[in-house]
């Protein structure tokens, strides 16, 4: 017994000679032969004893075949490898083809956290305005508008991704994204800032403390705090590498005067300049800086550290010493939107500077008037 086919009275019905399934001996395996858009098919129909299959089933099934309405095994096989695209499997598609990143790892965790819950199991293509609707509105109840906005944002890009590979339709309506005010610029009188610095000096956290001053002599994000390393300080050429800007790409600012002091006073007990738990990278300084927020009689809805970024910021651009293309490679900034909200303060620098200019004239009209009358 090899593997010869055996012909039965039903044209395309054939069987081999095969070991039994469940018994003991041997018994017959009917197969269904035909042609489908030009190509030779033979597919297994059933065995003589465990599917209780005879010629005349056989040749039923392959009829079904013939017309589509039963598939074959090896279409259901390749039916059940079809990969689902959903969300999750789009996003996992999405990292493979990225490389690792700041960014990349803050839209996992959005992912993770905000969407993989409720609609990663979901085809972009199944959503409906109501499920976006809904997702929106409970993380508002709990999050920032600007979080909700990244969250809903994501889903938009992960489902173009999709669309774009060929992997799956995309989102057949235009999800509603929340609100933003994100031009709130965060600034301290000098009165305000005298009772900052007092309050820092005081207080028992001085790594923290250091680590405030630094935010406001150089403008430092609270994350590329947290994450720089005595190796990013090169003291020799005056300049601190922010190896993971919110850019995505390392960065390079000036070290100036004030800072080079403060580092000198700052002990080195770890790699990381201002380490957390056991020497490792800090991940939170939220209690010591709402503390000595508190203490100064600042408001609280001063973020300690990102406050003193956009007091750095506010101070350079009122100055009228720099401008702002300088103030956004200083602030790390990607594009110069964000750096235009400090635009009104260079500005009102620049009128203040030209009314000056306006009073030496008015001075001169003024005296030759004098002179008019004198004659």
């Amino acid at each position: 017994m090899g593997n010869e086919r055996v012909k039965t009275s039903y044209p395309g019905v054939v069987y081999r000679i095969r070991k039994r399934q469940g018994g003991q001996g041997m018994e017959r395996v009917y197969y269904a032969i035909f042609k489908r858009g030009g190509k030779g098919i033979e597919a297994i129909v059933g065995r003589q004893y465990k599917d209780n299959m005879t010629p005349a089933k056989a040749n039923i099934i392959r009829g079904e075949m013939i017309e589509g309405r039963t598939a074959t095994r090896a279409e259901e096989r390749a039916e059940a490898n079809v990969k689902v695209w959903t969300f999750a499997a789009i996003w996992q598609e999405y990292k493979n083809l990225r490389t690792e990143s700041r960014s990349l790892k803050v839209d996992d965790g959005r992912f993770e956290k905000h969407i993989a819950p409720t609609l990663g199991n979901r085809e972009p293509s199944s959503l409906k305005p109501l499920d976006v609707d809904r997702l929106r509105i409970n993380l508002m109840k709990k999050r920032a508008p600007q979080t909700v906005k990244h969250v809903i944002g994501l889903i938009k890009r992960i489902a173009a991704f999709g669309l774009n590979k060929g992997l799956c339709q995309g989102l057949s309506f235009r999800p509603q994204m929340p609100a933003v005010d994100n031009k709130v610029t965060e600034d301290l009188s000098p009165e305000q800032l005298d009772r900052l610095l007092e309050a820092i000096d005081v207080d028992e956290n001085k790594l923290i403390g250091s680590m405030m001053k630094m935010a406001l002599s150089t403008g430092m994000r609270r994350g590329e705090l947290f994450r720089l390393k005595w190796d990013d300080v090169d003291f020799r050429r005056g300049f601190i590498c922010i190896t993971e800007s919110k850019g995505g790409k390392a960065t390079d600012i000036p070290l100036n005067d004030a800072t080079r002091q403060l580092l000198d006073g700052v002990p080195r007990t770890s790699v990381y300049v201002f380490p957390g738990d056991n020497g490792g990278q800090r991940v939170t300084a939220t209690k010591a800086c709402n503390r000595i927020r508190e203490r100064a009689g600042l408001p609280k809805t001063f973020r300690a550290m990102h406050g003193l970024r956009h007091v750095f910021a506010s101070h350079l651009a009122s100055s009228g010493q720099v401008d702002l293309y300088v103030l956004q490679r200083l602030l790390t900034h990607k594009s110069p939107v964000m750096t235009q909200r400090y635009a009104h303060l260079r500005d009102a620098t620049l009128q203040a500077a030209s009314a000056i200019g306006g009073d030496i004239l008015t001075r001169v009209i003024e005296a030759e008037k004098k002179i008019i009358k004198m004659r």
